[in-house]
This record gives C-alpha cells, sequence and structure tokens, in this order.
C-alpha cells in the first residue's frame, strides 16, 4: 500500500475515554503515547526495535516537537503515519503524521533519536542498526527539533515526585511522563498548548524530586525540569 508523504508505516487507532481532559479534547502527552507506540511498531517491523537489547543497544529520544493544528476528541478514529528521515552525525530522524477519520491532517511531529550503549550509555552511529532504505544517512530533514535554552521570567514553581507509574521499561522515566507533568503544570495556570518542543538531557529514576519552573517570554513559555542542580529536560509550549 503506497502511504502518502513518503512515510512508511501506519498504524490505527481511537482516541478512549481516558486518554481526554475532561473538555473531551486528548491530551498532548497521550498523544504523544501513540507516536511512541507507533515508532516502536515500525522500528520491530524493521529489526531495529526491541531486538537491539540483545546487542546491548537502545534508543533513547533526545528531542521532540508536536504540532497540533486541531485536536481529536473522545471516540474520534485516527489515522497514524511515521517514517524515517534520514540522519546527521549522531542523529536518526522520525517523522510523524496524524490524519482524522476525514483524512484531514490534525497534527504532525518530528523527533530525533540517539543510539546508546545499554552499559557504557556511549553513543553509537545510527547508521550501525539503520536500514539505509529508511534513513539514509545522505539525508537530513529541513525540519529538526530544536535545541533550546530557557528564557523570560520565572512566574511559577512545583516539586513533584517521580513514582513507579512515570517509569518505562528500561526503569527510567517514560518520556510522555515529561509531557504529561508540563500539561498538569500549566494546567494550573489555565494554558493549554498546541505546540510544544522538548529536550529531553537526562534520566530521571524514580524517587528522584523534580523542581519544575515555568519562564515567561513574549507569547511563549519554558519549562525547566531540574533534579537538583541537574537539568533533566525543558520544553517551550506554544
Amino acid at each position: 500500500m503506497s502511504l502518502p508523504e513518503s512515510f512508511q508505516f501506519t498504524k490505527e487507532f481511537e482516541v478512549g475515554s481516558f486518554q481526554v481532559h475532561p473538555n473531551g479534547n486528548i491530551r498532548m502527552a497521550c498523544l504523544a503515547d501513540l507516536l511512541q507506540e507507533i515508532a516502536w511498531r515500525h522500528a520491530d517491523s524493521a529489526d531495529f526495535g526491541r531486538n537491539l537489547l540483545e546487542t546491548k543497544q537502545m534508543w533513547v529520544l533526545s528531542r521532540l516537537e508536536i504540532k497540533v493544528e486541531k485536536f481529536p476528541k473522545w471516540g474520534d478514529r485516527l489515522q497514524l503515519f511515521t517514517g524515517g528521515r534520514g540522519a546527521e552525525k549522531l542523529f536518526a530522524f522520525r517523522e510523524f503524521m496524524v490524519w482524522d477519520q476525514d483524512q484531514q491532517v490534525v497534527a504532525r511531529a518530528m523527533s530525533s533519536w540517539l543510539l546508546l550503549h545499554t552499559e557504557t550509555k556511549r553513543i553509537q552511529k545510527p547508521e550501525l542498526v539503520l536500514p539505509s532504505e529508511l534513513f539514509d544517512p545522505r539525508n537530513a530533514p529541513a525540519w529538526q527539533p530544536e535545541k533550546l535554552a530557557v528564557g523570560g521570567e520565572l512566574s511559577a514553581q512545583e516539586e513533584i515526585q517521580v513514582r513507579q507509574s512515570d517509569l518505562d521499561l528500561y526503569h527510567h522515566v517514560n518520556n510522555t511522563s515529561y509531557i504529561r507533568w508540563v500539561e498538569n503544570f500549566l494546567a494550573e495556570v489555565s494554558f493549554f498548548p498546541k505546540q510544544i518542543s522538548i529536550n529531553y538531557l537526562s534520566e530521571c529514576l524514580s524517587g528522584d524530586q523534580v523542581i519544575l519552573s515555568l519562564f515567561e517570554k513574549d507569547a511563549e513559555k519554558f519549562i525547566e525540569g531540574k533534579v537538583g542542580d541537574k537539568s533533566v529536560f525543558v520544553a517551550r509550549v506554544r
């Protein structure tokens, strides 16, 4: 089957009641859950997913940018598309597109990934495991998630503790848990973003105390998460 815009993998989902805000719109973190799920399904289908654990390798999401045109609602049927978008230096890029049941684009996302050795945590070249027909190392996308720097005035702070439900298969905080923290933090000031860019800077573990800080600059808001003096993520929302 030919997929639009040179995407390489697709999967359908339906928005459940447990995935939406009280207003019926899907939560940004739950949309990110779907992106993560289709990324793993695609990687597993082409033998560069969970099988890498056999050679002590794993993918780590480094940066993610999500742009929502229209929030899907409870009961909406979605078709997600994903595909490799080349590599540059140590980053491998993956793009996503989300259709509603009328085949209208409701969201797009771009992500950059690092390949790590599970024991040494050393970064490895992605072309060692990626099929070149999916991730051409000679091509990198024009749209790449940005490296973020916090700016603006500090306007709010909150301290949270990493719980068991925040963790992934590697016992680190799941990348979508950070987005859920950001959503909950911003909801307290009645702000619901349509765009989020996030840089994952360092691992978080069960029991860590994370200080979330909100900085405001013009129409942008930045959220930084720190454990002690260590910055673990930075996000920008619009």
